[in-house]
């Protein structure tokens, strides 16, 4: 199979669909793949480790886009990129879906086969290439939180770990996941004040294990949340519901009881967020204030750190890259009932429950077209 990997084109993104190390295992296996020139040249996969890989490097997008039966990309099309997907043609990355009915109306219109990466499942329930960014994220989360609390940045001037004498700051994680549990160890460490809620008490209970009792766990309910958020210094939104809307657990009346200068950082926010003022940002403008509240809404926290999350992603999607190279989509999704829920659109209908009940739409089981 044709294999295409692309730069890409969102606002300061830097990962790679596939690295070098990968394309060498798809080029033994028999396959060719095909990059556009410069796709990884700001993470240092030059265009002639790709060579070097066995892969052909094209010089524009388009080619790309035109030749290629498999598209791995990182981040969903843009719409420059619409025009340029076909029928039956596989794209495998991220779409998060449920908080852009553009791009869905755009994959629906193209008759092209969407696989998303957010919403392919493993044995244990768990989501395995979400799970790695999610990591990323979600260590990320309390470094960008603590960073935004400093007073120069429009933060209240708090130092999370404290001094003798001097209470440390306080951490609300929203979500005990894999954001959420990522952003309580690193919190911790950082010597800050830890509370995390979540529905699960079984999570809790591993969290709490797992960190010797140094961090404080509730059972998140309306009381709770509101209680928690509302003392914290820096509130992180951890929370997932796979395929579909992110719960509005944080709603604008309680921005007015938060500390001024507190800092929500929003990682719930490709699935629209968790906090009811929420909205997208970027790394070249990661926050907004309102009512007080500094607002971290970056879309793609991963893409700070571009070659760390390459090569964590890759590690994850390779083997299902490599069964849908090697089998074609259809048994490859035949064959792994886990790959099958990552099918989220598929030649002009939707697929996936979760993603087509947070569009408002009606979806046609995926085993319905195999």
């Amino acid at each position: 199979m044709r294999i295409g990997v692309l730069k890409e084109i969102k606002i300061q993104e830097y990962r790679v669909g596939l690295a070098p190390a990968s394309v060498r295992e798809l080029v033994a296996r028999g396959h060719e793949v095909w990059v556009e020139a410069g796709t990884g040249t700001a993470i240092d996969f030059t265009d002639a480790a790709y060579a070097a890989a066995g892969a052909r490097v094209a010089p524009s997008a388009a080619e790309v886009w035109a030749g290629a039966e498999l598209i791995v990309k990182v981040k969903e099309p843009q719409p420059v990129e619409y025009p340029l997907l076909r029928p039956g043609q596989i794209l495998f990355t991220y779409l998060h879906l449920a908080p852009d009915p553009a791009q869905a109306a755009a994959l629906l219109q193209s008759g092209c086969v969407a696989i998303a990466y957010e919403t392919v499942t493993d044995a244990h329930g768990g989501l395995p290439l979400l799970a790695p960014m999610s990591a990323v994220a979600g260590r990320m989360a309390p470094q960008v939180g603590a960073y935004h609390l400093t007073e120069p940045q429009g933060g209240r001037g708090v130092l999370l770990c404290g001094v003798p004498g001097v209470a440390p700051g306080k951490v609300t994680v929203l979500g005990a996941g894999v954001v959420g549990s990522h952003a309580a160890h690193i919190a911790v460490g950082l010597g800050a004040d830890v509370m995390v809620l979540d529905r699960n008490v079984e999570r809790l209970d591993i969290l709490d294990r797992e960190l010797s009792g140094r961090v404080k766990t509730q059972i998140a309910n309306a009381e709770t949340v509101e209680q928690s958020v509302t003392e914290a210094d820096l509130v992180i939104g951890a929370v997932l519901l796979p395929g579909g809307s992110a719960p509005r657990l944080i709603p604008r009346s309680m921005l007015g009881a938060m500390k001024r200068g507190a800092v929500i950082v929003d990682v719930a926010i490709d699935q629209g967020g968790c906090c009811e003022t929420s909205h997208p940002t970027t790394h070249a403008d990661p926050v907004f204030v309102v009512d007080g509240v500094v607002h971290y809404c970056v879309a793609n926290m991963p893409g700070a750190v571009p070659r760390t999350s390459a090569l964590a992603l890759n590690n994850a999607t390779l083997p299902f890259v490599g069964a849908l190279a090697d089998k074609g989509w259809r048994r490859a999704l035949t064959d792994d009932a886990h790959l099958r829920q990552g099918l989220n659109v598929c030649a002009g209908q939707l697929t996936h429950g979760a993603v087509a009940a947070a569009l408002g739409q009606s979806h046609v089981p995926a085993e319905r077209l195999l």
